[in-house]
């Protein structure tokens, strides 16, 4: 008898929680060795400068197990290609063809690492002071998000042959056609700059991006997409295994190596259900960040010094206003709790 896919996701789920929680201590010592530690802007809240210096990279911590996961079920995949391995993966449940496995996910694992990539550099250009010690220009990180995303994008469309999107109460899909590649690739910019600006409370990034992980493993699971929802989970554990380090206060910031990373698989996963017009709705806390910094700056501009916001992204608006960083935290959380909901509500109709 085959493996039941949510059940098998799940165990998935709980693996890489404890590849991941097993490995914590050993890579917050090495980061501390290396200093890789965090910086505190001058400008922002006051209440931040105790973080100074607290071990940053910690995206790593989710990147490692997601990689060894997927790629051993990958690996599975090509066993079953032969008498024995097949022989061998139904003594654990598989039959050939298994649903639970596919070379289709490595689309979002190869993005997972390369943004990942392009974040840690980031990060380290922070900590080693190079550019002036402001990390990766933005110009250059977005040039290198562009190009990472529209590689995936035509991927995406000519590789994997998706150019459809769900809208809510429509029941067929609708063929985009190649405008599926601008619309992918402005998705995955988008949303990797999202995750980014929203990682600035202890906890606040990795609890939001759990909840839209595990939204969209339902989508997929509805979807009856194995493969998806299985890596969506294996997603889910890592990061509340980072989540166990990140509680605050914290002995571990995802840094860009994990926000940058986290966002665009987050819109890979999205566009490969096809239910990525929900992004909004399931990210709304990720979009409402993106949204104040670029309005603050808008705004600051047409009025020539003046501020929409006490600060921007808005998690530090409302701390200013004197909800503490647990609270706003928590407040945000069930913000993603209820607009998760509503999205998998949205992809019923």
């Amino acid at each position: 008898m085959a493996t039941a896919p949510m059940p098998f996701a799940l165990t998935l789920g709980a693996v890489s929680f404890l590849l991941a929680v097993i490995w914590g201590p050993p890579l917050i010592q090495l980061l501390r060795r290396w200093r890789i530690g965090k910086q505190i802007r001058i400008e922002g809240p006051s209440t931040h400068q105790y973080k100074l210096g607290t071990p940053t990279m910690g995206g790593v911590m989710i990147l490692v197990p997601v990689f060894v996961i997927t790629v051993a079920l990958n690996f599975a995949n090509f066993l079953s290609g032969f008498e024995a391995g097949r022989a061998f993966l139904a003594y654990f449940g598989f039959e050939h063809g298994s649903p639970l496995i596919g070379k289709s996910i490595l689309v979002p694992l190869l993005v997972l690492i390369g943004f990942g990539a392009l974040g840690a550099i980031d990060d380290i250009a922070g900590v080693r002071g190079w550019w002036g010690g402001n990390g990766l220009p933005i110009r250059y990180k977005l040039a290198g998000q562009t190009v990472l995303a529209l590689g995936t994008a035509l991927g995406l469309h000519y590789a994997l042959k998706l150019s459809v999107v769900g809208l809510p109460g429509v029941r067929e899909w609708v063929d985009i056609g190649w405008w599926y590649v601008p619309a992918a690739t402005f998705v995955i910019v988008a949303m990797s700059n999202a995750v980014n600006f929203s990682d600035g409370l202890d906890g606040l990034a990795g609890s939001l991006s759990v909840l839209a992980f595990a939204a969209y493993g339902i989508i997929a699971y509805l979807q009856q997409q194995n493969p998806l929802l299985s890596f969506c989970f294996t997603v889910v554990g890592a990061l509340l295994a980072f989540l166990w380090f990140n509680a605050h206060p914290a002995e571990l910031f995802m840094g860009d190596t994990g926000s940058l990373a986290l966002g665009a698989t987050l819109a890979v996963v999205a566009l490969m259900s096809g239910q990525w017009l929900l992004l909004p709705v399931i990210g709304a806390v990720f979009v409402a960040e993106v949204g104040s910094v670029t309005l603050q700056i808008a705004y600051f501009r047409l009025t020539k010094g003046k501020r929409l916001f006490k600060m921007a992204p808005l998690h530090h608006h409302f701390e200013l206003l004197g909800w503490s960083e647990t609270q706003v935290t928590q407040r945000f959380w069930l913000v993603g709790i209820l607009v998760a909901m509503l999205g998998i509500a949205l992809a019923l109709l």
